[in-house]
Formats: C-alpha cells, structure tokens, sequence
C-alpha cells in the first residue's frame, strides 16, 4: 500500500484535500471518483503500470497507427472538422451521462464507447487524461480547436464557473442541432433545381456529340437549303467538338481568376456584398447570416460570456466579411461604453428590426431574449422564402431546360421536314 495526497472538486465547486492508503494511483482516482469527488491533483507512491510489454497505454498519442512512422501517424490522426449535428450529439451525450451523476473523469471515459460519428473516442480520451491532470473541460476543450470551437468552449468555461454544465451542454446541444436543421433545409432546397440542371444538360449534351452528328450525315447528302435553326444548331456542334479545350482553358482561367481575386481583401469584400444584395438569393442569405449572428450571441449571452467576448466570438464564425466588419466595429464602439445597437444601426447592415429589438432588450435588461425571439423569426422567415425561391428556380429551371432540347428537336425536326418538301417537288 501506499499513500496518496490529493487534491479534488465537489459537484459545488467546494475544494477538498485529504490522503488515502491505496494500492497504486490508478486506484486512487477509482476511489475520489466513486467518492463523487473531481480529481485535481495526486500526489505520492508511483503508479504501477499494468501494460503488457510493447503495448501503447489506452489514452497514448499511439493509439493509432502507432507502428507507422511520425509523418505517417500525423496523416493517419488527422481528422475531419465535425459536422453541426455531430457536436450537437456529443453535447447532449455528456450531459445526459453528467445528468445522471457520474462524475466528469468517469462520464469522459464513458464517452470513448459511445463514439459520436466525426468526433473520434480518441477525442473524449484525451479529455478524462487532461481533466484527471487538473485541468479544466474548457481548458482541455481549447487544445483541440479542430473539434471544439471558440463559442463551444467558451460556453464549457461559462458552465464550469457558474456550476451549470450540464445544463450548458444541452444547450449547446440545442444550438447545434437548430444550426444543423436550418443548413439541412437550404442544402434540401438548392437539390432538386440542380439535379434538373444536370439532366437537362446531359441530355443538351448527348444530343449534340452523338444524335445531332448521325442527322448531319444524312443532311449533308441533301442539296437542299436547310433552316436557320437547323444551321445555328449545327455551327455550335462543329465548334464545340473543334474547340473544347479552348472552352475548358476557358473555364478554368475564370475560375482561377476568381478565387485569386476573392483571396484579395477588397474581392472578397466586393463579392460578399454582392450576395447580400442579390435578387432573390440575396434575401435567404441574409436572413441565413442575421439568424445565425442572432442564435449565437444570444446563446452566448444568457450563459453568462461577457458581450465583448461573445461579439468576437460572433465575429469569429460570420462567413461574410461585410457582417464580420460591421461586427468588429461594433465590438470596438461597446468598449468605448456604447450600447449593442447604437453601433449596429450606424453599420447600416443590419435590419431596423434587429436594432428595435436589441434597444428593447437593452431597455428592459433582457438582450439575450430579444436576440432569441429575433432568431427565431428569422429562421421561421427564413423557412419560407427557401420554400418561396425552391417554388421559383423549379419551374424556372424546367421552363429553360424545356426551351432548349426542344429547339434542337425543332432544328432537326424542321430540316427533316423541309428535305422531304423539296423531295416532293
């Protein structure tokens, strides 16, 4: 036996300090976890290692691929960014598991078998070592900001200061889950108008590398004077199966050039501003971003992340750099003592609705309810205009699709017809 210094939290945040005769560490943490207590620190005899020879502990940096060589082993751990919805399920796990009053080290272990999908057991492994070292959730959360982001961990060290973790985690599960929904319904609503698209141009281009070809061999042993149509129709075969590559170089030179010109401060500023204003598309854009900007600072808000933090953190994930500016001056003016929605209105970027609504909630005290209500409006608005501009490119797309494979059927259609006229006489 051996003794064992510790150092640990209970639930209410209360330290406790004491010694316990123990086999080994290992034991220990066992006995201070059992004990509803979160382990800080330990401290005594060394720890006897129950590994068999040349086997990696389970929590080690080569878990993975630990046979490979350093460069290998990078690429084979190297991971995707989570999904919305994957972060939303990993929230709503661990707080379901502290809810039921497992301690932190002991639901983290947990966690390594209810693998979330995107978010590797790996990741929850790495949380219990860290955490059993001393270290906070948030803290540990931070070192693995390919997973966690500013507003998740932020929101961690929120709860664990406030001692409502669990009710922080399902929150944030909430958050994800919404975000997830709302990208759901525009990825939904932007399918079929592009599966119509590429079938209506599969089929423009089938008709005019293979049928229109088989036609032009009997056409050309007429010595009739075929239609305008019929002579559009063939002209543009003849080019594009004579210069494709010209149009490919084409295409990828404007693709180039635009990407090299978005990389540029004032490309990207000029091409966000377009899509905020485009027609029709410009307004589920912007009631996309206004709704996002609204959700996350609210969330931020009511738990307790001081506004200056919560606008960076705002400004942080806003996608459109026009947003993300006016943001960031935002967050300057509130350090100067103004209010949220002086600087906001002076943006001329956001909505007067949104401003009413924030001087409101500035009035009464209750910000992170305007902004909530706010949110909820504009996914609700934002809802029906995807189902509004859904009912709109459908037909439209159909329509255009329509006009096109029906000229070239015209074209050779009314050639055929005018060789058998001429046939006739």
């Amino acid at each position: 036996m051996a003794q064992f210094s510790y150092k640990a939290r209970r639930r209410s945040g209360e330290v406790v300090q004491g010694v316990l005769d123990v086999p080994d560490r290992a034991t220990a943490l066992v006995q201070l976890e059992r004990s509803g207590l979160f382990p800080v620190s330990v401290q005594g005899g060394a720890p006897v290692d129950t590994r068999k020879p040349g086997r990696p502990a389970a929590g080690s940096a080569d878990t993975r691929g630990g046979w490979l060589p350093p460069a290998l082993r990078a690429l084979v751990r190297r991971q995707r960014k989570p999904k919305m919805q994957e972060l939303g399920t990993f929230s709503q796990q661990l707080a379901n598991l502290l809810k039921s009053g497992m301690p932190l080290t002991v639901a983290l272990n947990s966690m390594t078998h209810l693998e979330t999908k995107g978010i590797p057991s790996d990741v929850s492994r790495q949380l219990k070592q860290d955490v059993m070292e001393g270290k906070s959730l948030s803290d540990s959360m931070s070192r693995q900001n390919r997973v966690f982001s500013d507003l998740f961990v932020n929101m961690v060290r929120a709860g664990e200061q406030s001692g409502s973790l669990v009710d922080v985690l399902r929150r944030l599960g909430a958050h994800y889950e919404r975000f997830a929904e709302v990208q759901s319904k525009f990825t939904s609503a932007m399918i079929y108008p592009s599966i119509v698209a590429l079938v209506g141009l599969a089929v423009i281009v089938f008709f005019m590398a293979v049928m229109l070809p088989k036609f032009m061999t009997i056409f050309d042993g007429m010595e009739s004077k075929l239609p305008t149509s019929t002579m559009m129709v063939i002209s543009l075969s003849n080019f594009f199966s004579q210069y494709w590559w010209l149009l490919l170089l084409l295409v990828i030179a404007t693709w180039v050039i635009l990407n090299r010109y978005r990389a540029t401060p004032s490309g990207r500023r000029t091409l966000d501003r377009w899509k905020l204003n485009a027609p029709v598309v410009g307004k589920v854009i912007r009631l996309h971003l206004f709704g996002q900007f609204c959700r996350t600072l609210s969330t931020l808000l009511s738990n307790g992340v001081p506004v200056l933090t919560a606008l960076k953190i705002s400004e942080s994930i806003m996608p459109n750099v026009v947003l993300k500016e006016a943001i960031a001056k935002t967050r300057e003016e509130v350090t100067d003592g103004k209010t949220i929605a002086q600087p906001l209105a002076r943006s001329k970027v956001f909505p007067q609705l949104m401003i009413d609504l924030i001087r409101i909630g500035e009035d009464t005290g209750d910000v992170p309810g305007s902004l909530e209500n706010l949110a909820g409006t504009y996914e609700s608005e934002l809802s029906i205009q995807l189902r509004v501009l859904t009912n709109l490119i459908e037909p439209a797309m159909i329509i255009t699709m329509a006009v096109g494979v029906g000229f070239l059927l015209f074209s050779v259609v009314s050639a055929m017809f005018s060789i058998t006229q001429n046939l006739n006489r």
